[in-house]
């Protein structure tokens, strides 16, 4: 079976420095991978990479299947609630107003107050939120529950594996060991070099 997501060569370079070595890539249906390394390893910049956030210094990227991406940092739009910042990213993206309403609900993100005044937690729920709008095939998560309460946490898991059996795929960063069992996979990555 074709890769849903692959990618040959790619490479990434800011000045003089090698963030990520030429490397190739494949995440297929049904796939769960987990990237490792420490801080500045090129784990967030393969996740950018892929998701087509950040063009590639060298080599392509080939999607076949609708991806989301939730970075690390949070891009939100301060000002508007989580309602909005779903309803906004919606219409940007085409996805239904359905969605919306069932990822405020599952999420617990009926709130009043703007993004920017709401917890890490909630920032991140509303993060992972925008990243399954559209319902994407292939979730590239970067940290993804670092700031999430246990319970939380498996609601997450409980929603990855759910994309997984549906012939989806998950690649995701992480420094909890723990979440590596989750993975089919697990990739190292040190000093821009992918190690699998």
């Amino acid at each position: 079976m074709s890769a849903l997501v692959a990618a040959r060569g790619i490479a990434k370079r800011y000045g003089a420095r090698d963030v990520l070595r030429p490397c190739d890539f494949d995440l297929g249906a049904g796939a769960v991978v987990a990237l490792l390394g420490p801080n500045g390893a090129g784990k967030s910049t393969l996740l950018s990479i892929l998701a087509g956030a950040v063009p590639p210094t060298a080599g392509h990227v080939e999607r076949e299947a609708t991806v989301g991406w939730a970075p690390q940092r949070p891009a939100l739009y301060g000002r508007l609630t989580p309602r909005e910042n779903l309803e906004l990213f919606a219409r940007l993206g085409g996805a239904e107003a359905t969605e919306v309403h069932a990822l405020v609900r599952d999420l617990a993100l009926e709130r009043a107050e703007p993004a920017s005044a709401l917890s890490v937690g909630m920032r991140q729920r509303l993060n992972l939120a925008l990243a399954f709008l559209g319902r994407p095939q292939v979730l590239l998560l970067d940290e993804p529950t670092a700031a999430l309460d246990p319970e939380q946490r498996e609601r997450l898991w409980t929603r990855l594996d759910d994309l997984r059996r549906g012939g989806g795929a998950v690649c995701f960063a992480t420094q909890n060991l723990d979440e590596v069992e989750r993975a089919q996979r697990v990739l190292r990555i040190e000093d821009g070099r992918l190690v699998p």
